[in-house]
């Protein structure tokens, strides 16, 4: 049963890093998807539609850098914790850069027409990205609650 326990600690450490880079591919393809065809629209502004198709790609670097931390704190004694803590991160940064993705999609849509608004149709993609920052900093302040500190 232990070693049951402690593969599935093992699932969650890499969880964030897997589940974030999934839904990180999704985003950036979809939002690169938006972006090669405002190129066939546009004659410029092209640097500024493959800057908005990455931007769902920092989940995954939030997931890599849970991933590392809860790595650090695997023993029997937590690996449930970890395994909770891993797989919710990695579902809510898996989402966040789905949705990210769309967001920029239509934030590049709505630039190629009507270049004065970019700006402010990053908003919503910018929304999007907040939630993942609180997911990450909040699975790393409750794996120290989970290790006690250590």
């Amino acid at each position: 049963m232990e070693n049951l326990i402690i593969a599935l600690g093992w699932v969650g450490v890499f969880a964030p890093m897997a589940l974030g880079a999934t839904g990180s591919i999704i985003g950036c393809a979809r939002a690169g998807q938006a972006a090669c065809g405002a190129m066939l629209e546009t004659e410029s502004g092209y640097g500024r539609f493959i800057g908005v198709s990455a931007m769902p790609s920092s989940q995954s670097i939030y997931g890599i850098v849970v991933m590392l931390t809860l790595s650090r704190s695997m023993s029997p004694a937590n690996a449930a914790g970890i395994f909770a803590i891993g797989i919710l991160t990695g579902i809510a940064l898996l989402f966040s850069a789905t949705y990210q993705g769309y967001c920029c999609a239509s934030s590049i849509n709505t630039s190629k027409s009507k270049t004065e608004v970019f700006g402010l149709s990053l908003a919503p993609a910018a929304l999007v990205e907040g939630f993942a920052v609180f997911v990450f900093v909040f699975a790393l302040v409750l794996l120290g609650t989970v290790t006690g500190g250590k």
